[in-house]
């Protein structure tokens, strides 16, 4: 089963613009690059949505479904409060396949404070491994909400951890008989397998927003770190400037990199908080940071201009225009060596 999104212009064109009715309770609804939905519960309380679905791995799909989509939720700057699991088991499944999904679900929405309050448990004819999708809600002031339309003129461009972090777990993890075959030492595996335990955002997200230190903040997931910053850019139809040189990637992400000949900035990286923040406010980010113990670079800038971004490569400047949701190097390895439940 090949991985991967629906091209951005199929989107625009046939997703977009079918949205069902029109309410004056739906704050944001459905549009490029913006990962959530926003809705008003009266007052100033509104009701923040996201739902994802986690395809492109094996092991750990429950625990990453959980963080991931409430993930998203924290980008807004809210706290996931409660979350609705569609669990789809392929075709030939076991008791015990169901128990590990349902055991990750459970740890993973209890490190959160997040509840289970419904969703679905099936198979699917013809799939070969297990699908779990998650919506995750939450509520908030809504004149405190942010979006990844924020991002202003004069921005400094952050990412924290690392590009590529999820994809390189889930390397180590589903992908190890391929890296060992490649010459990738049991050591390097054993390191970046334990990357899984770094992809939640909520708690920097939520600490960034209750500084008022930031513009605006994505979880980079499908596509990476330069996916995220191309729906930065369309969402506050500005231009993002980047260079490839101030962007941390990890020796593990590095050496799994120049083994299989994949992009780290192209690779799948939740866990990876992409956000912009005014100049004023570095010492801000600073402290925050600090104080979680996560390390983060500054790698760039918001400039006015049209709605692409600018990153400056050692082979030249990468422009990318639009948002391209079905290109990432996950998707691109899981074709070239494929896995089975």
């Amino acid at each position: 089963m090949s991985l991967g999104k629906v091209p951005g212009e199929l989107l625009r064109k046939y997703v977009f613009r079918r949205t069902g009715s029109r309410r004056d309770d739906v704050i944001v609804g459905p549009q490029e690059g913006v990962d959530v939905s926003v809705m008003s519960a009266g007052d100033d309380i509104a009701i923040v949505a996201h739902c994802d679905p986690i395809v492109g791995a094996l092991r750990r799909i429950g625990w990453l479904a959980v963080n991931i989509a409430c993930n998203d939720v924290a980008t807004a700057g809210v706290r996931p409060r409660w979350i609705l699991p569609t669990i789809l088991l392929p075709e030939k499944w076991d008791e015990g396949m169901i128990d590990e999904i349902t055991k990750d679900i459970d740890n993973a929405s209890k490190e959160l404070g997040v509840a289970v309050v419904g969703g679905h448990t099936g198979y699917a004819v013809g799939s070969l491994r297990p699908i779990v999708v998650v919506t995750a809600m939450g509520t908030g002031l809504r004149s405190e909400v942010i979006t990844s339309a924020g991002a202003g003129v004069g921005d400094s461009v952050y990412i924290t951890k690392g590009a590529g972090i999820e994809g390189t777990a889930i390397l180590a993890s589903d992908f190890r008989d391929v890296l060992l075959e490649k010459g990738v030492s049991e050591e390097l595996i054993r390191r970046a397998e334990r990357f899984m335990n770094e992809i939640s955002v909520v708690k920097e997200a939520l600490a960034l927003s209750e500084a008022k230190a930031v513009t605006a903040m994505h979880d980079a997931t499908r596509g990476g770190v330069a996916e995220a910053l191309a729906e930065l850019a369309v969402a506050s139809n500005k231009t993002i400037e980047v260079w490839e040189d101030r962007i941390p990637i990890r020796p593990e992400t590095k050496a799994f990199a120049e083994a299989l000949g994949f992009d780290p900035l192209w690779m799948i990286s939740s866990g990876t908080l992409v956000f912009t923040a005014p100049k004023e406010r570095a010492e801000r980010v600073r402290e925050v940071m600090d104080s979680l113990g996560i390390k983060y670079a500054e790698i760039g800038e918001v400039r006015e201009g049209k709605a692409e971004v600018l990153i400056h490569r050692e082979r030249g400047i990468e422009r990318i225009k639009n948002p391209q949701p079905e290109r990432d190097e996950l998707a691109r390895l899981w074709e070239i060596y494929p896995r089975v439940g």
